[in-house]
């Protein structure tokens, strides 16, 4: 079984969409098997999208997903990543297709509400910075 990380966006929990987004990713045949709310420090927000660091976008993304409570969540299933990659959708909400979370609810490419792991390594890095193993069900 594959696992993914899942982060709710500071714009998705302003406009209670937690749990609709939560109930997206059950529908699709995944489990939950981690979930807490926090608010990302920016040193944790920094390490989260190292990735980027190089980016133009990157203070603006730290910025953001820092700058309000979000939920973390760990989903696992038969191919877990592209499951919830297809769910999200596009990463600019302008191109994400009626129906995935990021077509219905996103607001712009950075407000674009969910965050999901892009690979099963990544996942295994993102999941790591979240949560301790004895956090996982």
């Amino acid at each position: 079984m594959e696992r993914s990380l899942v982060l709710i966006k500071p714009d998705a929990m302003q406009r209670r969409l937690t749990g609709t987004i939560i109930a997206r990713l059950e529908r699709e045949g995944l489990k939950l098997v981690a979930l807490k709310m926090l608010h990302l420090d920016k040193a944790l927000a920094q390490q989260h999208y190292a990735i980027h660091r190089d980016k133009p976008f990157f203070g603006g993304l730290v910025n953001y997903i820092s700058s309000a409570p979000i939920i973390a969540a760990v989903f696992e299933g038969n191919k877990a990543v592209e499951v919830i990659r297809k769910a999200m959708g596009a990463t600019d909400p302008a191109k994400a297709e009626t129906g995935t979370i990021r077509g219905d609810f996103g607001l712009d490419i950075e407000r674009n509400t969910i965050h999901g792991s892009d690979s099963v390594e990544t996942a295994e890095k993102e999941i790591k910075l979240f949560f301790n193993e004895d956090e996982i069900y």
